[in-house]
């Protein structure tokens, strides 16, 4: 199969993208002390700067809400000059790079974040899982419930990391409202428990995403923001009672904004779809859709001849081949990935996967 689709180029908002061929937000845990983004980073970044576009991995907005251990920051000077390297690297390779804006809300720690408890819409922990700390694998706390005179000190919060995203030279950001992080419990009936402007209906849940969400395009310009969204992942201990309505109220919503993009996950980490958020999302969004989770390079191809998306973004696909579009054209076979290595520091599993040129056909 030729591909022919997804090899075609996409003007999305103020970008202009080579292919559809883009590399999803992938939490890898390598920055260095205090969350800052190091040469490695820059390194990883840049072998894989032949995405369409690159969106970086979450990154935490505003200080002291760390759910990762070792995740990077964009809240102060030397997030800045770290990011700028990664995104000088990138642009070097000729590539485009988008920075995932992000709060880690109940799935924080106290052992992460100097004692501190963590924060959500409702006083509603996660169970079933736990998360690594440098005391090792803890259970996640009851976080404190947000107060309403809280709430514009997070999204000044989401303001300011735009601007540092600016200066540290990336092409655009994307506002994470997926995988059961602060905006997502806000946006989702089953963690959002609390009355008042941001609780019950699904107008007042989508409130501080959309607070944040303008907050962010005063910053960059709307033409140059995305948003990710995924009403079906459990991750995280997430439910919704009407996951397709949410999308549906929420693709129309977002065109009154203009975004560059909306960047839905369609599917569950935990098992399969129980039904289609993608088509309400096609149906709502005026703008550039990309899908995400699961697709393989013919399916991808076949969605975007028929519309149902504009473009696909790979995460473990291009985890484990740098020079994913480059496998795609030639129909070669991918590199095996590494879960085990997937967070675990160093270059092992993040900077050594071989490339076509380097290893041709090679497993790991």
């Amino acid at each position: 199969m030729s591909n022919d689709a997804l090899f075609s180029s996409l003007k999305m908002g103020a970008l202009a993208l080579p292919h559809r061929i883009l590399m999803a937000p992938l939490t890898r845990c390598r920055a260095e002390s205090d969350h800052v983004p190091g040469p490695l980073m820059a390194e990883y970044y840049a072998q894989r700067a032949t995405a369409g576009l690159i969106i970086a991995e979450a990154t935490m907005a505003i200080a002291g809400n760390s759910a990762f251990w070792r995740e990077p920051g964009i809240y102060a000077g030397a997030h800045i000059a770290g990011w700028r390297m990664v995104t000088e690297a990138v642009h070097d390779k000729g590539g485009r790079i988008a920075l995932q804006l992000w709060h880690g809300g109940r799935a924080c720690h106290p052992l992460l974040n100097n004692g501190a408890t963590p924060v959500a819409p409702s006083a509603e922990a996660i169970v079933g899982s736990k998360v690594l700390t440098p005391q090792g694998m803890q259970a996640y706390v009851t976080p404190r419930a947000l107060r309403d005179e809280e709430i514009p000190e997070i999204v000044a919060g989401f303001a300011q990391a735009a601007r540092n995203a600016k200066v540290a030279g990336f092409d655009a950001v994307e506002v994470h409202g997926a995988n059961g992080y602060l905006l997502d419990e806000f946006l989702r009936d089953g963690v959002n428990k609390r009355n008042g402007p941001y609780g019950g209906p699904i107008e007042n849940r989508a409130r501080l995403l959309l607070e944040a969400l303008e907050a962010v395009v005063d910053v960059w310009g709307a033409e140059r923001v995305g948003v990710r969204l995924s009403p079906l992942n459990s991750y995280n201990d997430m439910t919704d009672s009407d996951p397709v309505g949410l999308t549906s109220w929420l693709a129309t919503r977002l065109n009154d904004f203009g975004i560059a993009y909306l960047h839905m996950m369609r599917g569950d980490f935990a098992g399969p779809a129980k039904v289609d958020v993608m088509a309400p999302a096609r149906a709502g969004f005026k703008g550039v859709l990309i899908g995400n989770m699961g697709y393989t390079a013919e399916e991808a191809d076949a969605a975007i001849r028929d519309g149902k998306v504009d473009a696909v973004a790979f995460g473990v696909p291009f985890l484990a081949n740098p020079d994913l579009p480059a496998r795609f054209r030639a129909g070669a076979q991918l590199n095996r990935p590494r879960p085990a290595t997937f967070y675990t520091p160093g270059a092992e599993g993040y900077t050594d996967y071989p490339t076509l040129t380097s290893q041709e056909g090679s497993e790991l």
